[in-house]
């Protein structure tokens, strides 16, 4: 059996959670303007841009190289969650099962976060883990950050 884990993190944002989990669920369009050092384009294959079970592709850089990745989609609007279940692209050539889930969750008035759940296995115990793409997911949420405040 492959090796298995779960990676879990947590970024601090500015605003609203309410806001920033809209953009996730929403408003993935606006990606590639806002993050195109690391987001290159993002197409709805199946589904609309906001509904649960949505199949997305990404283009995207992730430690200098270019990658593609298609998920699908579930949104938990009473949790502010956003799954992306790992179907097919560079990662998933790795890696059996790749579930990310970012949770924006508000403490106070002026401190959120976004709680980054990675759920992954192995295809083969020669794989690597995927750090580099936990640190890629949290890069994302920290970036994103600037451009949900603005707008």
């Amino acid at each position: 059996m492959a090796t298995s884990g779960t990676y879990v993190t947590e970024v601090p944002l500015k605003g609203s959670a309410e806001k920033h989990y809209k953009r996730w669920k929403n408003e993935n369009h606006l990606f590639p303007d806002a993050i195109g050092h690391h987001i290159q384009g993002v197409t709805v294959h199946d589904g609309e841009w906001d509904s649960h079970g949505s199949i997305k592709i990404w283009n995207y850089t992730c430690d200098g190289k270019q990658e593609v990745f298609k998920e699908r989609r579930e949104n938990d609007d009473e949790n502010m969650a956003v799954t992306l279940r790992g179907l097919e692209g560079h990662v998933m050539e790795q890696l059996k099962v790749y579930d990310v889930i970012f949770q924006f969750i508000q403490k106070s008035p002026s401190d959120i976060v976004c709680k980054i759940t990675m759920i992954w296995e192995k295809r083969t115990d020669d794989s690597p883990e995927p750090i580099n793409y936990m640190k890629f997911v949290k890069n994302l949420a920290a970036d994103m950050d600037h451009h949900v405040i603005k707008s």
